[in-house]
């Protein structure tokens, strides 16, 4: 089984640098981590190590049948979309749910999700 926060903090490293993650539990959970439903916070430093909390995430991961579903969204900001990453990308308004263009600082966000999702089908369909 692959660490999840590692592989999510990793994939958060590579799609929105130079910014440095760290993933934390926002539920803590008993046992193992699991893609059938895993929720987290990714915090965001800048090169230095400052906290930038302005540019932290949350993400949740969750099983829909066979499907492996993301949903990506700015912590304690409701007034940024948020999106949901199933086959295709989706943004939302974070208060009712329609959908919306992407942001214009989306695209790293929907590079994380598109790269997570990867990841995560394939280790699925290998376990």
């Amino acid at each position: 089984m692959i660490d999840l926060a590692v592989v999510i903090a990793h994939t958060a490293d590579l799609c929105r640098k130079p910014y440095q993650h760290a993933v934390v539990p926002i539920h803590e959970e008993e046992g193992p981590a699991s893609i059938d439903d895993f929720f987290v916070r990714i915090e965001t430093r800048d090169a230095s190590g400052s906290r930038m909390k302005a540019m932290d995430l949350e993400l949740e991961i969750y099983r829909s049948g066979s499907d492996v579903n993301l949903m990506l969204s700015w912590c304690d900001q409701a007034e940024r979309p948020m999106l949901w990453q199933g086959q295709h990308p989706v943004w939302m308004h974070a208060d009712n749910g329609m959908r919306c263009t992407a942001p214009a600082d989306g695209q790293p966000l929907e590079a994380i999700a598109r790269r997570l999702r990867a990841q995560l089908v394939g280790q699925s369909r290998a376990d």
